[in-house]
């Protein structure tokens, strides 16, 4: 039988954890938050409170050459880059891992991860097909740090390539959704230029979506 590790158990690792072990397989859940290991121990009995940036804690826990490891750690970037590390050290073979920021996937990916998923993205790709209305602005508190904005393009974005939008906002936000012409699309290009009567859904740190906000609504007011 496959053995998995699941490495952080926030809301998106416990639930993959709790998930995995439903279907019968042979889990190692892993947390360095003794409470979190106590929550997840109801359904996995090899529940384990460790450092997973050590690699003979690691060892020690069995997570050697396993088929699957997921790494699910929140917002420790350098602790999750660490703990990719000492996993390939210990030869497991199919390594996913959760990233933040995109150039914390593409640093995860160059160091040999097998897979890169960025889960709010994707539950915000989902809530967003779920948004309807022809408001100006819609803003949904996505998490304690994560905020989605959802709105009509104001005229100061008009006819901007979507890497200049992001990069105007230090890469902090990413376009996950555009509706044009009466069409969601999710798998934006970084060249597509953004027309009139779009409307776009963003997501990124709140910081950084308010100060988007603020411009849109600037631009609003101009408008009219």
């Amino acid at each position: 039988m496959k053995t998995f590790a699941v490495i952080g158990l926030g809301k998106f690792g416990y639930h993959i954890a709790k998930g995995l072990a439903e279907q019968g397989l042979d889990i190692i859940a892993i947390d360095h938050d003794e409470h979190k290991v106590q929550e997840i121990s109801d359904y996995i009995q090899d529940a384990i409170r460790l450092d997973s940036t050590d690699i003979r804690a690691l060892q020690e826990a069995g997570v050697v050459g396993l088929d699957t490891v997921i790494i699910s750690i929140g917002e420790n970037i350098e602790s999750s880059i660490l703990t990719l590390m000492a996993l390939k050290e210990l030869d497991n073979k199919n390594i996913i891992a959760k990233a933040i920021t995109r150039t914390h996937g593409e640093i995860l990916a160059r160091l040999g991860a097998f897979k890169v998923i960025y889960p709010e993205r994707e539950s915000a790709k989902k809530l967003v097909e779920n948004l309807v209305g022809n408001v100006i602005i819609d803003e949904i508190d996505f998490s304690s740090t994560v905020k989605i904005a959802k709105f009509l393009t104001p005229k100061v974005l008009v006819g901007k390539l979507v890497q200049e939008i992001e990069i105007m906002f230090e890469n902090e936000i990413t376009l996950i959704a555009c509706k044009s012409r009466d069409n969601w699309l999710f798998d934006i290009e970084k060249t597509y230029r953004i027309r009139e009567n779009d409307m776009l859904a963003f997501i990124g740190k709140k910081i950084f979506i308010t100060k988007l906000r603020d411009l849109t609504e600037k631009s609003e007011e101009i408008r009219n």
